[in-house]
């Protein structure tokens, strides 16, 4: 199973948004064109991180979107789980009636893979986001490729 779309967008714009929100506001627009996602579907996304408060909005002139809370106290799985996806590796959605009504051989195996899913994504801060890409960012001005030395 892999993560839908709309998770992997709303972590990416939150990521955005996190490194430049130091700057001020960020408009949707600029999270548009910096990641190639449109406008429309941000709108969507930004409306449910809203209201689990994970982001605020200023209006007028001059407004955009700050974060919510601070980037440390907003794990990868709290995006997730505010635009409604979630990585479900149940064949029943965890109602363990995946085999005509009753639960199938494999469900607690499914269903602890689920758990170690939300377990490894909670562990993740969006701030320890934002500090592996800039400690990417610095390795590679510095010619390294996977802490090897690039070629010339």
């Amino acid at each position: 199973m892999r993560l839908s779309t709309k998770g992997r967008y709303a972590v990416t714009a939150m990521l955005d948004l996190a490194l430049h929100s130091g700057k001020g506001p960020v408009t949707l627009s600029d999270i548009s064109v910096n990641q190639g996602i449109s406008l429309s579907y941000l709108e969507q996304l930004f409306a449910s991180l809203r209201s689990k408060q994970l982001v605020r909005g200023i209006r007028g002139p001059g407004g955009g979107y700050y974060l919510g809370k601070a980037a440390d106290d907003i794990s990868i799985a709290d995006i997730i789980c505010a635009v409604d996806e979630w990585v479900e590796f149940t064949r029943c959605g965890g109602r363990e009636n995946c085999r005509d009504g009753q639960r199938c051989l494999t469900h607690s195996l499914w269903d602890q893979l689920s758990d170690e899913i939300f377990t490894f994504l909670s562990d993740i801060s969006l701030a320890d986001l934002v500090e592996r890409g800039q400690r990417e960012t610095a390795v590679n001005s510095k010619g390294l490729v996977g802490g090897k030395q690039r070629a010339a």
